[in-house]
């Protein structure tokens, strides 16, 4: 478990990526989008300038320092708390993880920044690049992700079929599902218009099982969900990961591993009961009292009970 660094964290499951060490070369909330389902609250750092937010060689001495311990996990993956193509020094950090490991390296990216051939041509030497694809329209482009104003999406479009003709690596393309938004037909004919002249690898369909950052944000009723798959040729991933498979150093203080780990990736009760190995009583004593210490919040979302930082910019919506 990553607990005294700044700039990984995890390993983590993932349900495309398995169990997935986590690199953040990005400040909290630092993107050029604000989707609407986003786990992780609004945008407060709304940029689509390109900088290097940290020295590039604190984080790959950071990831030189988890290497040489033992640990199981699947992938490397560039994520962090926003869209991880903003930092500038991206190909940089991508080029010299490989020459320290063999674990393939995978970027999850919304992709807004592939019409740039500098970022295209800095992702190159990665394994897998995942990006987001909601809308085949401006009109559904900014209402569901909400992107800064200069950016069009027949432009990030026209980028991501130019980097599927540059990568020889896979290419994973999500998207996310949100009820009443991008689920009727003709958005979804649109999208897989798009998505037939891209030739992705993968297809995932996915859907805001996490609080979102707005509590009108649903999701598709299950029926609907199917059908998509079927129509775009996808996997269904609008499931939540099993309650195991977050490592925790029981060594380590458990308060501090669980608040870094929902800083990022808000977390279900049964989740971190699972990880923490406590009893029942305890797990939920540790909870309350961080909540009482205004560390944590509750959240009641999608029949679950999560528990997510609270300076999130997230807002409670009990729903069934």
């Amino acid at each position: 478990m990553t607990e005294n660094f700044k700039y990984l964290f995890g390993p983590v499951p993932s349900r495309r990526l398995g169990q997935s060490l986590g690199v953040s070369p990005i400040p909290p909330k630092t993107c050029n989008y604000s989707c609407v389902y986003c786990q992780i609250g609004r945008t407060t750092n709304f940029t689509n300038t390109r900088q290097d937010f940290f020295p590039k060689e604190e984080i790959l001495s950071e990831i030189k320092s988890f290497l040489k311990k033992p640990s199981n996990f699947d992938f490397i993956t560039f994520v962090g708390e926003g869209e991880p193509t903003l930092y500038k020094s991206l190909g940089w950090l991508i080029n010299s993880t490989k020459k320290l490991t063999d674990k393939p390296i995978a970027i999850i990216t919304n992709g807004a920044l592939f019409y740039d051939s500098t970022v295209r041509k800095e992702l190159l030497g990665a394994d897998v690049i995942l990006p987001t694809l909601d809308a085949g329209t401006q009109e559904l482009f900014k209402r569901i992700n909400r992107p800064i104003k200069s950016l069009f999406i027949d432009e990030i479009i026209r980028g991501m079929i130019d980097f599927r003709s540059e990568f020889a690596g896979q290419i994973w393309m999500e998207v996310m599902l949100v009820k009443g938004l991008n689920d009727d037909i003709k958005a979804i004919s649109k999208i897989k218009e798009i998505l037939e002249k891209m030739h992705c690898d993968r297809i995932y369909v996915n859907v805001p099982i996490r609080p979102p950052a707005e509590n009108w944000v649903e999701i598709p009723d299950k029926e609907r969900i199917v059908e998509i798959c079927k129509e775009l040729n996808a996997y269904n991933i609008a499931h939540y990961e099993s309650i195991k498979g977050f490592q925790i150093n029981k060594e380590d203080d458990l308060r501090e591993q669980i608040l870094k780990i929902t800083t990022r990736h808000p977390l279900r009760e049964n989740q971190i009961k699972s990880m923490l190995n406590l009893s029942e009583q305890e797990a939920i004593l540790l909870l309350q009292t961080l909540a009482e210490e205004k560390k944590l919040r509750r959240i009641e979302y999608n029949n679950q009970i999560f528990w997510i930082n609270a300076k999130s910019r997230i807002k409670n919506k009990k729903n069934g």
